[in-house]
Formats: structure tokens, sequence, C-alpha cells
């Protein structure tokens, strides 16, 4: 049975970490009382979030109550924790995504026993089962049911690391030598952007041709394959997952975004140096991102989100071992507005971060180029969705919307032409 949320932000959201993380007690605590030198467990938590290497997050800035996620959870078919994932996708669209493997260690390095997380994720309300490499189909109702979805958390943390490292090489060139590499004038939104640098998945898993870039992006291909290729897995776990609570038939959303077929899809790395202090300014404007799934890695703060129907911006505090995660403008329109792609922007990183370049690693997934943007059919309440809402002009492909919203960004488009379906909501 297709479960419905309403599209409102809860106001009594738990705080920021206080969301439910299952720890281990110790022996002092379950025996109703803590030693004099005692770690109690939430601190251990807390301080495992952190990033040891970067001054702190200010407490006494306002985030935004983000619900936290787990992989691992997800990937067990946990209903609890579906629930969550639904509920996070339709009230704010943004959530965090708990990577960290059940047996990883508190300085995140792989435990020699580690296993790939590898589940089978049902496209119904079947409950998911672990499979193997070799295990055979399931078939449910006539139709066959299994995806093995393969999702190396460990593996992805550590790309996460080696890729921030080639990030700062990046940075560190010169702007003549930058500038080459940017390909507005062959239309297309790849390459170096002032601030910052996108490299195609099409590229790199060799679907399209090779793009020139610097040098120091040759070396480590078979790393950014790597990144893209697990964060690719994770979009489709996410898409399985959503395409079931919205009552589409199996595969649905995963066939719009397969990874060997061409798309927008890739990697960028995003830089804000610390501005003058009297000229502090929004690094990068309020805006809705324009594709189906963003997975974002970031450590230092800047990252704010606009709650539906309120006007005060929330900071969103970078976890270590998470990734932060929001849909784009792609799956408000294959849902009628189900799912939601909120606004959020970059500004100048909090408290004594402030100083410090902020730099972030994205994931843009995004449809398949001949994909059109439109409400799918086949769920009944993407139907009753789509009743009364304005016609959205003549259909286009997700080549043609993301070359239009990239493009036009960059070259002084207004927000209504460049800042897709958000801009036209009337909550705000």
């Amino acid at each position: 049975m297709v479960q419905t949320l309403t599209s409102r932000l809860d106001a009594e959201a738990p705080p920021l970490l206080q969301d439910n993380i299952a720890l281990p007690e110790s022996p002092s605590r379950l025996n109703g009382h803590h030693t004099e030198n005692e770690v109690r467990p939430d601190a251990i938590e807390a301080q495992q979030l952190e990033f040891p290497d970067l001054p702190p997050f200010p407490q006494d800035v306002s985030t935004v109550p983000l619900l936290r996620i787990k992989l691992t959870e997800l990937l067990k078919g946990d209903e609890a924790e579906i629930d969550r994932l639904w509920k996070a996708s339709c009230e704010l669209g943004f959530f965090y995504l708990d990577l960290r493997p059940e047996n990883i260690t508190t300085n995140g390095v792989k435990s020699p026993e580690s296993e790939e997380l590898s589940q089978n994720v049902w496209g119904d309300d079947s409950p998911a089962t672990p499979t193997k490499s070799d295990s055979k189909s399931h078939t449910t109702n006539g139709h066959s049911r299994t995806l093995e979805v393969q999702v190396d958390s460990a593996k992805l943390l550590e790309n996460v690391d080696e890729l921030f490292k080639v990030g700062e090489q990046l940075f560190d060139l010169p702007v003549p030598e930058k500038v080459k590499y940017d390909f507005k004038s062959k239309g297309s939104y790849f390459g170096y952007k002032g601030y910052g640098d996108g490299v195609s998945k099409d590229d790199i898993l060799g679907l399209s041709d090779r793009l020139p870039a610097p040098d120091v992006l040759e070396q480590p291909r078979p790393i950014i394959k790597s990144y893209m290729q697990q964060c690719h897995a994770i979009v489709s776990v996410i898409l399985r997952l959503l395409n079931s609570r919205l009552g589409l038939a199996p595969d649905t959303l995963t066939s719009l975004h397969r990874l060997h077929a061409g798309s927008g899809d890739q990697l960028r790395w995003v830089f804000a140096p610390p501005q003058p202090l009297d000229d502090r300014k929004t690094a990068l404007g309020e805006h809705t991102d324009f594709g189906s799934v963003t997975i974002l890695f970031n450590r230092l703060g800047g990252l704010q989100v606009l709650p539906p129907g309120s006007s005060d911006w929330k900071y969103v505090k970078p976890l270590r071992h998470h990734a932060i995660v929001n849909l784009g403008d792609a799956m408000v329109k294959f849902t009628a507005g189900i799912l939601r792609s909120n606004i959020h922007r970059v500004v100048n990183p909090p408290g004594e971060q402030e100083d410090h370049t902020r730099m972030s690693m994205v994931y843009f997934a995004r449809p398949e180029d001949e994909i059109t943007l439109k409400a799918l059919e086949g769920s009944s309440i993407i139907e009753e969705a789509k009743k009364g809402l304005p016609d959205e002009g003549p259909e286009m492909s997700a080549k043609e919307w993301i070359l239009k919203r990239a493009l036009g960004r960059r070259t002084g488009g207004n927000f209504e032409q460049s800042h897709g379906t958000e801009a036209r909501r009337t909550e705000y």
C-alpha cells in the first residue's frame, strides 16, 4: 500500500544530533550511573561526527534539523528507515545519509573483515533480502523484483578523502591554466566555471568523447570512476525506494537514470575562498538543483536551506562520514510536486571557519539526456497531484532543460529562467 505524507516541514523535528542513533550502552549506564571519567555514548557519537583537522562548527548558529538516515538500514529494507527517507523527500527534500559501515572504526578506517554492503532492494513493498553476486532473480506476482545494489561505502569515503586532495590541486592551478578548460563556448557546462570544476560521468565511463583536462585530473581518473559508480549506486537505492512509495511500476525511476546511458551526471568541485570582512557576499545565490538527486560532501559550514513557509535561512552542519542529499527539480516534475526540490544557497562559513577556503564535492545525478521531463504515468498519487497544476509549457528533454538552466545561470539569466521550479512556488 502506498503511503502519502503532507508537504509541510515538521515544526517539532528533533534537534540535529538527537535523531535516534542507536549507540551501545556502557556498563555503568546500564547500572544507572556514570563514572567520573566516563565518556557518554552521545558524546562519543558527537565527537565522531566532527572534522578533527578543522575549526569546529559553532554551536550558536541556527541549523536545520535534517533527518539522519542510515544507508545500512535502507539496504536492509528497514521499513522505519524507508519511512524516514519518504518523509524527508516529501517535506524538505534534504537529508543526511550516514555512510558508515556497521564495522567502521572510530577513525574511519575500514576493518579488514569489512565487506561491501550488498542488498536486494525490491521494487514494491516486499522486504529487501540480502543477495550475493551469483544470486538468482526472484519473482513476485509474475514480475522480476530483484535489483542487486552493491555500495562499498567505506571505499566511497576513501574516494572522497582522495578527491578532496585532488580538488586542492585544482584550486591551486593558475587562473590562466584553469580557463583553458572552460567549455561554455562549446555549449558544454562541464569543465572550469570560475567557482569550480566539473567532470562528466559520460567522459569518465567512456560514453562520450574525452574533454581536455588539466594534468591533475588525468592520474586520478580511476578514483573518479569509482566515486561516480558508488554515488550512482546510492542514487539507485534512493530512486528504487521512492519508486515503491510512489506506486510506480517497478524500475520506472531507475530506468530513467541508467549508469551507462548518456546523461548530465557529473562530479563537481566547488571552491569558495574566504572573503574580506567588509565584503562577505553570498558565495552561491539561492537556487534549486536542476537534476534528480544531489550527493554533497563538504567539511566547512556555509550551505543554508530555506525551510518551507519560513523567511529565515538555516545552516546545514557538515557531519563526518555523512553525505548531504537533496532532490532536484527533475523529481518535482516526475512526481507532479509530491517530492520536493528546496531552495538553498552558500554563504561564508560561520564562526572560526570563516577564514578558511570552503571546498565541496558534489555528485549531480540527472535523468538520461533524451528523457522528457514531465509527470510520470502509472501512479495514482501522481495522477491526483497533477489535478489543478498549471500548464508547464512545452515539453523538453533532460538535456535541453539542463543546458538551459546551467548556461542560463552563467549568462546572467534571471531567477525565473535559470533557477527552476522553485521560483514559481507561491509559499515564499
